[in-house]
């Protein structure tokens, strides 16, 4: 059996493999471009510029050793909210509930910094993470027609009271 792990994101290479991670997939499998690269490169620019790991962390989630999936937690403009970011979970990882336990780790962390509410943004074809946020009790709060990456979106807005 596969050893799976959740760990933090603190080691050489883990922000460089969050970006590859999701430059790859998401061409291979939606056929996104170089917009989303772009997207996931400033979310995890801002956060290793200035992140305070008392409100905001990222975990790297393993297989057998190799990286195969990931999640941050950041501060939202609003106060007393987080923002739940950049899930993935590699085609390798898979199958081993390794994209819920990222996101039961990331909103037990927001809970324990002390953050009121969660929010995430996605898109409609990511419906095994859809299903991940729902099965913990997040609401789809608002919907928006987009083609920000090269592809015609339903953008997807999720909250989860976290108190």
């Amino acid at each position: 059996m596969a050893e799976a792990l959740i760990r933090k994101a603190d080691r050489p290479g883990d922000l460089g493999w969050v970006l590859m991670a999701h430059g790859e997939i998401y061409a291979a499998e939606y056929g996104w471009g170089p917009s989303f690269e772009t997207l996931v490169a400033r979310i995890v620019a801002e956060y290793a510029a200035d992140h305070d790991p008392e409100l905001e962390a990222g975990w790297i989630a393993e297989l057998d050793g190799e990286r195969v999936g990931c999640i941050f937690c950041v501060r939202c403009e609003e106060e007393g909210s987080a923002k739940l970011r950049i899930l993935l979970v590699h085609p390798d990882g898979r199958g081993h509930g390794l994209g819920g336990r990222l996101v039961d780790t990331c909103v037990e962390f927001a809970r324990a910094a002390g953050y009121k509410r969660m929010v995430l943004w996605t898109n409609d074809p990511l419906v095994a993470a859809r299903k991940i946020y729902l099965a913990r009790g997040f609401k789809l709060t608002a919907e928006e027609p987009h083609d920000l990456f090269g592809a015609d979106l339903l953008s997807q807005t999720y909250e989860l009271d976290l108190s």
